[in-house]
């Protein structure tokens, strides 16, 4: 007997839950159901270290949102280890296989939140049951030095995806999911705005890696970052409210990392308020939105999870794969 493809399924469909397509919608309050016993393991301290700037992200937000999610990737991560144990027991003594990390990737939209959900995601994956031992790395470590963009004529394209060393991220995560003991990313520093030389972030034999950035569910003919994914999460809102969050953030950036006479930007730190918000709505107009539009939204039916936001920030409802 051939056992088919499971596809999630409802006899009758509880309150709050609703066919989205590929998905299964879930309100707010059906999803935070979910949780049922994951304990609360963050502090207001911890999301103070966490939270992105101008976000919206309280305990109550970790509870109902984040800690479903955990038990889920929990969830997952033991379904792994089962067909992990499954190939063991077929191949015998006629090969070694080592236990390789579950791999996850975060991505959306500039200003969305996503460096914040894989933080968050990250930090109370660390400090679950068996404290496993998890990593998380950005893809802006990967984008190409401002040298090489200008000598490519890619300047105005930096984070579309042919600004990125798509090469050498897939290599980067081909070793860490292959068991390779050590493996270095390079360092992007937003205040210089390029690439840090010489500087690199190590990853040693984590349990769990959560990738995050823009691009990483992107499609193609060759392997592909998402093809090596054990679970993917999109973080979605309104195309109007990310614009609204970028805008506030570029303001708010002004009297922080602007003002660093280091910045690549300490020129916008002296701006009025009219000055910077046509000068963020000129950035996003020119270059966020048309990489939102063209790269990184069209990836959103690849996750396997959607976290939908409200104008507040806040996730109001969340949608699962069903396949």
């Amino acid at each position: 007997m051939i056992a088919r493809t499971a596809e999630l399924s409802f006899k009758a469909l509880p309150k709050g839950v609703s066919q989205a397509g590929p998905f299964v919608e879930f309100d707010r309050t059906a999803w935070r159901a979910l949780r049922e016993a994951t304990p609360q393991v963050l502090t207001q301290e911890d999301l103070t270290s966490l939270r992105g700037i101008r976000e919206h992200l309280d305990l109550e937000e970790v509870e109902e949102v984040y800690l479903p999610l955990t038990r889920l990737i929990h969830l997952r991560v033991a379904s792994s280890a089962q067909h992990f144990a499954a190939m063991s027991t077929f191949l015998g003594e006629q090969a070694s296989l080592k236990k390789v990390p579950f791999v996850i990737g975060v991505a959306g939209s500039v200003a969305v939140g996503k460096s914040t959900t894989a933080r968050v995601l990250a930090t109370l994956l660390a400090r679950s049951e068996g404290n496993p031992k998890v990593d998380l790395v950005t893809t802006d470590g990967f984008l190409m030095p401002n040298a090489e963009l200008a000598r490519r004529g890619l300047t105005a394209r930096k984070g579309f995806p042919e600004s990125y060393d798509r090469r050498a991220l897939l290599r980067f995560v081909v070793d860490v999911k292959s068991g390779v003991p050590e493996v270095c990313a390079p360092v992007y520093s937003h205040v210089l705005y390029d690439i840090v030389p010489g500087a690199a972030h190590t990853v040693r034999s984590p349990d769990i890696l959560v990738v995050e950035g823009l691009n990483v569910l992107q499609a193609g003919h060759r392997l592909m970052l998402s093809d090596l994914f054990d679970f993917s999460i999109y973080v979605d809102a309104r195309t109007q409210d990310i614009e609204s969050w970028y805008v506030d953030r570029f303001l708010a950036l002004r009297g922080t990392v602007f003002s660093d006479p280091r910045s690549h930007f300490h020129h916008y730190a002296g701006l009025s308020d009219a000055e910077a918000v046509d000068e963020a709505r000129q950035v996003w107009r020119t270059i966020n939105e048309p990489n939102l539009v063209e790269n990184i939204l069209p990836t959103r039916p690849r996750a396997t999870l959607v976290l939908r936001k409200d104008a507040d920030h806040s996730v109001d409802r969340v949608l699962l794969r069903k396949l």
